[in-house]
């Protein structure tokens, strides 16, 4: 299990040919630093296709995901702003669902 402490969602696409070394730039240009035990959210212009940057303490891991159907429900803020996600809204984000709804115990926090 990589331990995960603080999730962080960039606002900026990225191009989803990136490699480890592209991504890792991507993450200290957007954030300043990369952080043990932290996972850096990264969304494609189109919403379909996500890549996650881990920190695990030891060495650097990188996933991506597609979705078959739907985008992903990326953050509405300005570019440039750091956006942060508790576990539960990662993983309604990483289903396709909307994440932005979920408060700190999983319940509905706005209409």
């Amino acid at each position: 299990m990589i331990r995960i402490d603080e999730i962080w969602l960039s606002t900026q696409p990225l191009d989803m040919r990136a490699g480890m070394d592209t991504v890792m730039a991507q993450v200290v240009r957007a954030f300043g630093y990369i952080k043990p035990h932290c996972a850096y959210l990264f969304c494609n212009k189109r919403g379909h296709r996500m890549k996650v940057l881990v920190h695990d303490g030891l060495g650097i891991w990188l996933c991506a995901r597609r979705l078959e159907q739907g985008k992903f429900h990326w953050a509405q803020v300005h570019q440039g702003e750091s956006v942060a996600l508790n576990p539960e809204q990662l993983q309604a984000m990483i289903q396709g669902l909307p994440w932005q709804r979920i408060g700190r115990q999983q319940v509905v926090t706005m209409l």
